[in-house]
C-alpha cells in the first residue's frame, strides 16, 4: 500500500512511498501527530537519575526536555526553553541540581525541579523604575511540563491531557517482555551516541526487520551467535507499531565454519577472534533466549543480545538527522567479574559494536538511495502481506515492519493525505 493512499485503498502496508523519508512536512505532521500525539515516548531510566536533583537532558522526538529526581523523590520532565525568550535552560547532558534550581544564563529567570517559574530578576524594576505589572504571575510563565509515567524504571512523557495510562499504552505483550530485562534492580555501566544522515523511520524498521539480520550483519553467522535456523519468535502488539522478537542460542558445539551453509557470502579475512571471551554467553534469565530486540513506538529499543542490556533512544533532530542515545546498564547486584564481562560483550553494539555498526551504513544507504524517488515504493511483502500478532521472524519475515506502518498510518490520519495536496 503506498504510505500515501488515498480513502478507500487497501488498509495493510506493504509498500510505502519513499516520499515519507524526505518531505519535510510530513516530519512537522509527524512531530505532532506521533511525538507530540497520543503516544508515550521513552524519556530515560530511573537509574539515570537515583538522587534528589539528580537530572538527564533527552528528547521528545526533536523537542529538548529535562528528566529531573525533584526534592521529594517524584520524576518531572519539562520542555528544555526558557519561558521568556526560549533559550536552552539546562546546558548539561546530566548532572545534579543540588539547590533545585534551573536557571537560564541569558536573563536568569529560575525554575524549580518541576519546571515552575520561581524568581525572575528586577520583577518589580529598580526606584520605581521598570520592571513588570503587579499582576504578574509567576506560575503562568512556568516551563511547559510533561505527563510522566514509568514502567519497571523506563520513564515515558507525553504531551497528550487524555491518553491511556502508560501499562495500557505498552499492553499485556509488551510488558511481560520488558518484565524479562527488568527482572531485578539495574545500574547504568555508560553511554554512546551515533548519528545518522537518515530518517528516524528507517531506523524504526531496521530495528523490526529480522530479515537483514544473517544476511547484513555476517558477524552474527560467523561466529553462531545468531542463524536462521535457530529457534525464534515475535509478538506484536495490538496496535501493530510495538514489537519484540527473540532468538534462542545454539544448541550444541559452534562449528564456526559452518555458517556458509546458511549466509549468502563470507566474512572476508580472518574469522578468528583474537580473545573468543567476547562471544561467551552466561544466562542468567530463566529461558535460552540469546537475544531479545523489542522496539517501543515511537522512540526506543531495549535489547539483550548475549549479555548485553541497553537502551537505544530515538531522536529525531530533522528529516535526514537522527541520533541513536545508547544506554548501556547491568544488574545492580552484579559483582565484578560479571560487569567485566558485560563490557567486553559491549563490543559487540554501538555505534562501532561488531553487530551494530551496519544499522548506520544501511539507513543512510537507504536515505541516499530514495532522493528524489518520491512515487516510488518500497516492497515489504517477505512473509506475507497481513499483519500478525504472533510470527516465527526466522531471518524471513517483515512482519513487524508491516507492523510499524500499520500503526504509523492510523496516528497520522490525513496528515499524509493534506501533505500529499500541498507537494502537488
Amino acid at each position: 500500500m503506498n504510505a500515501m493512499a488515498p480513502v478507500g485503498a487497501p488498509s495493510l502496508p506493504t509498500a510505502v512511498d519513499y516520499r515519507v523519508y524526505h518531505d519535510t512536512q510530513i516530519f512537522a505532521a509527524e512531530q505532532r501527530n506521533i511525538f507530540k500525539g497520543r503516544t508515550w515516548c521513552y524519556l530515560g531510566l530511573e537509574a539515570e537519575i537515583p538522587n534528589a536533583g539528580d537530572f538527564r537532558a533527552t528528547h521528545l522526538g526533536e523537542t529538548p526536555v529535562v528528566l529531573v529526581r525533584g526534592q521529594e523523590g517524584k520524576i518531572h520532565a519539562w520542555v528544555n526553553r526558557c519561558a521568556h525568550k526560549g533559550a536552552t535552560v539546562c546546558r548539561s547532558l546530566r548532572g545534579n541540581q543540588a539547590d533545585g534550581a534551573f536557571v537560564c544564563v541569558y536573563h536568569q529567570w529560575a525554575y524549580d525541579s518541576e519546571g515552575t517559574l520561581v524568581g525572575v530578576p528586577f520583577r518589580r524594576g529598580m526606584k520605581g523604575v521598570g520592571g513588570y505589572e503587579k499582576d504578574f504571575d509567576l506560575a503562568s510563565h512556568s516551563l511547559e511540563k510533561l505527563r510522566v509515567e514509568s514502567y519497571k524504571g523506563m520513564v515515558f512523557g507525553t504531551f497528550s491531557a487524555d491518553i491511556e495510562s502508560l501499562d495500557d499504552f505498552l499492553g499485556p505483550v509488551m510488558r511481560k517482555y520488558i518484565d524479562r530485562v527488568f527482572q531485578r534492580p539495574i545500574k547504568v555501566l555508560g553511554y554512546s551516541r551515533q548519528y545518522m544522515a537518515g530518517n528516524w523511520k528507517l531506523y524504526s524498521e531496521n530495528s523490526r526487520d529480522s530479515y537483514h539480520g544473517g544476511l547484513l550483519h555476517l558477524f552474527y553467522p560467523t561466529f553462531g551467535i545468531y542463524r536462521q535456523s535457530q529457534d525464534s519468535a515475535g509478538e506484536l502488539a495490538e496496535q501493530g507499531f510495538h514489537n519484540v522478537f527473540t532468538f534462542s542460542k545454539p544448541k550444541g558445539d559452534i562449528d564456526y565454519g559452518s555458517f556458509g551453509d546458511e549466509a549468502n557470502r563470507e566474512m572476508q579475512g580472518s574469522a578468528k577472534l583474537q580473545d573468543e571471551r567476547l562471544l561467551q554467553f552466561r544466562p542468567e534469565i530463566e529461558d535460552d533466549v540469546g537475544l531479545h530486540i523489542q522496539s517501543l513506538f515511537p522512540s526506543v529499543v531495549l535489547q539483550q543480545i548475549q549479555n548485553t542490556l541497553a537502551t537505544r533512544q530515538i531522536v529525531t533532530h530533522g528529516v535526514d538527522k537522527t541520533e541513536l542515545v545508547w544506554t548501556y546498564f547491568g544488574y545492580a547486584d552484579d559483582d565484578e567479574e560479571t560487569t567485566r564481562h558485560r563490557l567486553r560483550n559491549l563490543n559487540l553494539v554501538g555505534p562501532s559494536g561488531l553487530i551494530s555498526m551496519e544499522d548506520g551504513e544501511a539507513v543512510e544507504l537507504c536515505q541516499q538511495g530514495t532522493v528524489g524517488a518520491e512515487g516510488k515504493h518500497s516492497f515489504i511483502e517477505m512473509g506475507g502481506d497481513d499483519v500478525r500478532g504472533y510470527y516465527a521472524p526466522l531471518g524471513m519475515d517483515e512482519n513487524a515492519v508491516r507492523g510499524f506502518w500499520k500503526g504509523y498510518l492510523n496516528l497520522m490520519g490525513d496528515a499524509l493525505a493534506v501533505s500529499a495536496e500541498a507537494s502537488a
